[in-house]
């Protein structure tokens, strides 16, 4: 497949593949990831584990609804299920293409060219990892609260979150269809968990019954509504991992695609009705006022109303797997990320190998392992003077991570559209692929303006004040893993072409090596 850009052999970068397993090697060590482990099903789990459908509902709603006071916001998530499925027509049709579990920034490569991929890459890696982060601080939050609540033990948030780190550790390196296997079990409880609130809702609405004010575009006024968009994209993040998975999925032209645009599907209808049903529960004239006074407490206390204690409780334990869930899911994926750059001289050859036995890309998930180490280490010791504030490390860690993970998901994917039609016009398939080419240009359009008004008001949405400087440090950091990414991959270019050519290639550049008998590719 032509990419574009030159391509030259160079016998110091590229090992000869050995043997005649289909699995490519470097020095004698795997450069691919174990093809056909995962299927639709393990896939759609996978991806759909990062969304946390129960932390989006008892976090991300309540606070959309409090801190904007926008009713609407269920009109809000099927005007994002539209924008994010526009931008995966293009996307999905480059996972047909690009098989590669570097995902973003190889299509951006592929489209672009190798210097703006390098950006593409560290961005990528700097935002998963900051979303995972941003989790832990969440999590020891609500372990810590779980313990005191229900056996009066005080636990400081980072031991649990220490704990957690090393339980995905050890869960990332075992095979990938076993981590599905867990995703799966946890999200379906999760969904099943608030699908049943949904129901007591409807059947015991507030006085004013099951009303659909919330539906109403006239709810959608004020300066309020572009910060809530920011807000509700990142409940959708996760579906655009699909790709990342490519190299280790069954059939990844035809079920990656289809995972891709269902759970797109499936995450805009469930949010939206999730969302009314809050509103029905609270009514459309209380929900801002409730969400106002209870915060992340609003779901739990119209379940306790209707659903009882026990319920509840069952709850805020699950609310918390549901957190670990999402960060197996984004610790996969960044192990993934890492592999790829390795592979592909990004990143030093270590990270470019897998583990004998299970096919896991372990040095990339050791790497995961010890910046979790580090930040949640580095937050403890940070908020350790601050101990009469319990809510620290998640108005940090977590506002914090999860804002500077969204902000790089968004212009990853809004770089992505423009990779599309860059890549399809330069085949000369632009008449073919004439109505992709299109969605992306407009989803393009509508991540750029989402991405716009994140900058702009990242201050209201890492809750700091007017004219700090985390308003544009925060932001500042995906910028500067651009630069940094870009530049390495001008240097790249300059001293070694060769490697230069192979970013985006990932396993197929070993492939034509070996097709072509180690002659110049």
């Amino acid at each position: 497949m032509a990419t574009g850009r030159s391509r030259t052999s160079g016998s110091s970068t590229l090992g000869a593949p050995t043997g005649d397993t289909g699995i490519s090697t470097y020095k004698g060590q795997e450069t691919a990831l174990r093809a056909g482990r995962l299927g639709t099903a393990g896939l759609l789990l996978s991806v759909l584990a990062a969304t946390g459908p129960l932390m989006v509902v008892a976090g991300v709603m309540p606070t959309t609804f409090g801190v904007m006071g926008i009713v609407g916001q269920p009109l809000l998530f099927l005007i994002l299920g539209v924008v994010l499925a526009l931008f995966s027509f293009g996307y999905a049709e480059m996972s047909r293409h690009v098989h590669n579990a570097g995902a973003f920034y190889a299509y951006i490569s592929r489209g672009l060219g190798g210097t703006a991929g390098a950006g593409a890459s560290l961005v990528a890696l700097v935002a998963y990892s900051a979303l995972q982060a941003g989790l832990y601080g969440m999590l020891g939050f609500e372990v810590s609260g779980l313990l005191q609540t229900y056996l009066e033990v005080e636990v400081a948030w980072w031991i649990p979150a220490l704990v957690a780190v090393a339980v995905v550790a050890v869960l990332a390196w075992l095979k990938i269809d076993l981590n599905a296997r867990v995703l799966g079990v946890l999200l379906l409880i999760e969904v099943a968990l608030v699908v049943i609130f949904d129901i007591a809702a409807i059947a015991d609405p507030a006085k004013e019954g099951l009303s659909l004010h919330a539906f109403n575009p006239d709810t959608l006024t004020g300066a309020g509504v572009a910060t809530s968009l920011c807000f509700c994209i990142a409940a959708f993040t996760g579906f655009e991992q699909a790709p990342v998975y490519a190299e280790e999925t069954s059939r990844p032209q035809v079920v990656v695609a289809r995972v891709m645009f269902f759970a797109v599907g499936f995450v805009a209808v469930f949010f939206a009705l999730s969302s009314w049903a809050l509103t029905v529960a609270a009514g459309p004239s209380g929900i801002v006022p409730a969400a106002q006074e209870q915060s992340a407490g609003l779901l739990f206390n119209l379940t306790e109303s209707r659903l009882g204690g026990t319920f509840t409780d069952v709850l805020h334990v699950l609310f918390v797997t549901g957190m670990f869930a999402a960060i197996l899911s984004f610790h996969n994926v960044v192990a993934r990320y890492a592999f790829a750059m390795g592979r592909e001289g990004l990143l030093p050859a270590a990270f470019g190998r897998t583990n004998t036995s299970t096919g896991a890309p372990g040095t990339g998930s050791l790497l995961q392992t010890v910046v979790s180490v580090v930040v949640v280490v580095g937050f403890a010791i940070a908020d350790d003077g601050k101990a009469g504030d319990p809510t620290a490390p998640v108005l940090h860690l977590f506002t914090w991570g999860g804002n500077i993970g969204a902000l790089g998901v968004i212009l990853l994917m809004a770089t992505a559209s423009i990779a599309v039609i860059v890549f399809f016009v330069r085949r000369g398939a632009a008449r073919t692929q004439i109505w992709r080419i299109t969605a992306s240009a407009l989803a393009t359009v509508g991540l750029l303006v989402i991405a716009g008004y994140t900058v702009k008001d990242f201050d209201v949405l890492v809750g700091a004040g007017e004219g700090s400087a985390l308003s544009w440090v925060l932001p500042g950091i995906i910028l500067l893993a651009a630069l940094v990414g870009v530049v390495y991959g001008a240097v790249l270019r300059s001293r070694n072409p060769a490697a230069h050519a192979r970013i985006g290639l990932g396993n197929e550049a070993f492939q034509l090596e070996k097709a072509s008998g180690g002659a110049e590719l």
